[in-house]
């Protein structure tokens, strides 16, 4: 798998005096009856905004919510208002990105002020995918980027999308990583980057097992053991030979998946079977309502769904957890929004948090589970707010919108 060089990019400490920087955060978030609702994303970008806020610059903010055509496609409003709840000071608002409105609300800001521009995917030349040379061109970056003396990225949660906000400014602008970009980058790289003296383990769950699948697959040897539930932990024990990993009749999680899938799933079973630890029983709903567990041995035949891991495998997965030096976390072991079915994922969790080791915790689902079990954050090394992009930090593929912070001067000249 390629391996990250460290990074070379400057940070918000670079960053001249008195300068007026244009930055991207993701507050991309959950929205209910058309409000944005506050999550961990506001709290960990405050960190930036407040300190370029009270050094003195003047600060325009950027960012996206949802996709046009969905239902959480709509205006930053409110986001201005949670965010500043959580900087401790006003975050104005303008509905506008670029235009006369914009531009003019830009030119008044004194130093010290806040300004939220409104959502990035309002203009058309933000979304498609297209190389970072041609984002630049872009009348929505040329037009922006002479009002500002830097761009600092800190939307590390989407830097693997090639998207004008991302791409275009690092090639027009001294471009500087925020906070959660420098914490983001250096721990969920670290599988790829660092070296452990003991074991290093990582627990494998949640519904989209194409992706973590390719992880296991690119990772190799830098794993020393994989703990698998979840969605991928059926289609290995599929592969095993057991008659699970298939969809029921009304659902669609399992068939096609191994479709696309059971070639990679069999040989990294077949290269790698020693390190892959398998549910040894596994939990459902039961006649009476209450969560029921049968062991793996004794299924015939699937006729219910698995909703979480049972408590035996939890019991097999602690040890390992335990005598670990690092432990990753990506997709949570069963259906944990549902207290019955839990128990795998609080399970680890907590032996995780209650283990002397470096972990990291991906994924906005899984990390959920974290507040909702009364866990402290604090017990983990990091709990990552990326999805897509810590995907590809584990496996070791480049994130064009780091690569751009990295390369923006030689790109300049």
């Amino acid at each position: 798998m390629p391996t990250p060089s460290k990074p070379t990019f400057q940070t918000i400490d670079d960053l001249p005096a008195d300068s007026r920087v244009l930055v991207r955060l993701d507050l991309n978030s959950p929205v209910e009856d058309g409000e944005p609702q506050d999550n961990r994303r506001f709290e960990r970008h405050a960190r930036t905004v407040r300190e370029l806020a009270d050094a003195g610059h003047r600060v325009v903010l950027m960012a996206h919510q949802g996709r046009p055509g969905r239902d959480d496609f709509t205006s930053l409003s409110g986001h201005a208002s949670i965010l500043a709840d959580h900087v401790g000071r006003d975050v104005d608002f303008v509905a506008d990105t670029y235009g006369e409105d914009a531009l003019a609300a830009i030119e008044a800001l004194e130093a010290g002020e806040v300004l939220l521009l409104e959502n990035t995917r309002m203009c058309d030349e933000e979304l498609p995918e297209e190389p970072p040379a041609d984002k630049a061109a872009t009348e929505f970056v040329r037009t922006l980027a002479p009002r500002f003396d830097a761009y600092v990225n800190d939307a590390y949660s989407a830097a693997h999308r090639k998207h004008a906000s991302l791409v275009g400014f690092p090639l027009a602008l001294p471009a500087y990583a925020g906070r959660v970009m420098e914490t983001e980058y250096e721990a969920n790289t670290a599988i790829a980057r660092k070296e452990f003296d003991g074991p290093v383990t990582m627990i494998v769950g949640g519904t989209k097992a194409t992706d973590v699948i390719g992880v296991m697959d690119a990772l190799g040897d830098r794993v020393d053991r994989f703990l698998l539930g979840g969605v991928a932990g059926e289609l290995f024990l599929r592969a095993a030979g057991h008659p699970v990993g298939h969809d029921l009749e009304g659902t669609d999680l399992f068939d096609d998946q191994w479709e696309r899938n059971h070639g990679t799933v069999e040989s990294v079973l077949e290269a790698r079977g020693e390190a892959i630890h398998l549910a040894s029983d596994l939990a459902y709903e039961g006649d009476d309502g209450d969560r029921a567990e049968v062991a793996v041995a004794e299924i015939d035949e699937k006729t219910d769904a698995y909703l979480d891991v049972g408590s035996g495998t939890v019991t097999d997965y602690e040890p390992l957890i335990r005598e670990s030096d690092a432990v990753f976390v990506k997709g949570a072991l069963g259906v944990f929004e549902d207290e019955r079915f839990a128990d795998g994922t609080v399970g680890v969790l907590e032996a995780i948090a209650e283990t002397d080791c470096f972990s990291v915790v991906g994924g906005g689902d899984t990390s959920r589970a974290i507040g909702m079990y009364g866990l402290d954050e604090d017990d983990f090394s990091h709990v990552s707010i990326a999805g897509g992009a810590y995907i590809r930090a584990l496996t070791g593929e480049p994130l064009p919108a780091i690569e751009l912070l990295r390369r923006a001067d030689d790109a300049r000249e």
